[in-house]
């Protein structure tokens, strides 16, 4: 395991980055109280550490409705027949590089999976269902809910608490 250090200026330039990647350096710079060329550095060592996964834009689904259609999100829960390794490994590898997957979590206690699914309407889920759960003869039971209304979506990492009650912050990643 590789030891990693950050300090608060790094968790600072995670938490506005997280909220707003698409700002200037400049910019980012200003609010995180750095110069820009610490800055421009202290984001790239970031990256180079793999602490930043990928910038993305997200989309909002209101706005984008009356382009592509609502469509369908449902959270599925997943249970396996049987739930050694090899098994648990060999559904990952089938639903995670299927797009309509967009959230995919190994749970316990309960169910084996949870999902998150996105598609265009109910033939679009049905044919996913027949893709990923019904080909399969090691899955027991399949779960859905689908949303009615997303009230909340974040996908930023709770730093704030973090920043100034810690200073430097020691975390082994593999």
């Amino acid at each position: 395991m590789q030891q990693i250090t950050i300090d608060e200026a790094d968790l600072r330039l995670l938490d506005l980055l997280q909220t707003d990647a698409s700002r200037s350096n400049q910019a980012l710079a200003e609010l995180a109280h750095l110069s820009p060329p610490t800055s421009l550095r202290r984001v790239k060592r970031l990256r180079a550490l793999g602490l930043i996964e990928r910038e993305v834009a997200i989309l909002q689904p209101d706005r984008m409705a009356p382009l592509i259609g609502h469509g369908l999100t449902a959270l599925v829960e997943i249970t396996l027949e049987r739930q050694g390794s090899e098994q648990l490994e060999a559904f990952e590898s089938r639903v995670v590089p299927d797009t309509a997957v967009q959230q995919c979590y190994r749970v316990s206690p309960g169910p084996d999976f949870m999902l998150v699914v996105h598609a265009a309407d109910m033939p679009a889920y049905l044919a996913l269902v027949q893709r990923l759960f019904t080909s399969d003869a090691n899955v027991r039971n399949v779960k859905a809910f689908f949303s009615v209304k997303r009230v909340k979506f974040d996908p930023r990492l709770p730093l704030g608490a973090t920043v100034g009650d810690r200073g430097v912050t020691r975390h082994p990643i593999d």
